[in-house]
């Protein structure tokens, strides 16, 4: 995955006033953090970023200042009504570093007739290089049946990757479709039941 060029202004304000400023100004409070540096904080332009960090794990080239900075974003964080990002943590990283990122998983392929699937994890964590990070591994689930089960040593990993979860950890269950009954059939079933028992009460109290 290349990285995504953006340009970041340095920030010397704080506090949520400086960011409801900032996002009415259409830029995006972040941080840097990373190898024991001391955190820079940033503002980058709010479009361009939110387009650049769709993709999970999404790698950053900042020009703050005329220099350059590797950035991987760890969290986003978003309001939980509009669902616009507020602000981001980002994690400075180098040419050739080693990473641990949490990589999303997509099954594809269909499973036997008769079966389901189930997605037990839906990401896993990889090592990887920071400039070669992965977009996603994919699961096939093809003709498989019930009674199977994909583990994460199963999965076929990206190519300069190294498995960091669990071997054993179970990463798509197969079963057997279970056939759900409409609630509508239920309720036409229970009421001639119903007017059986409503008539019996009748009988037995003309009988007393």
């Amino acid at each position: 995955m290349s990285e995504q060029k953006l340009a970041a202004e340095v920030r010397t304000e704080f506090g949520k006033g400086f960011a409801r400023r900032a996002r009415m100004a259409n830029q995006i409070p972040a941080v840097i953090y990373g190898h024991g540096a001391e955190p820079i904080h940033i503002t980058l332009p709010a479009k361009a970023t939110t387009l650049a960090v769709r993709t999970a794990n999404a790698l950053l080239s900042l020009d703050i200042n005329g220099e350059e900075h590797l950035a991987l974003v760890k969290d986003i964080q978003r309001n939980p009504i509009k669902q616009i990002i507020e602000h981001l943590d980002l994690l400075t990283v180098r040419k050739g570093e080693k990473v641990t990122v949490d990589v999303p998983v997509h099954v594809t392929g269909e499973v036997a007739p008769g079966n389901v699937h189930n997605l037990e994890m839906t990401t896993i964590s990889l090592e990887a290089e920071a400039t070669h990070l992965p977009t996603a591994v994919e699961v096939s689930i093809e003709g498989r049946a019930a009674g199977e089960h994909i583990h994460a040593s199963d999965v076929v990993l990206p190519k300069g990757t190294l498995l960091l979860a669990d071997a054993d950890a179970l990463v798509v269950n197969i079963s057997e479709a279970v056939e759900i009954v409409e609630e509508e059939e239920t309720a036409e079933e229970a009421a001639p039941a119903a007017e059986g028992a409503e008539a019996a009460e009748s009988s037995e109290a003309a009988a007393e």
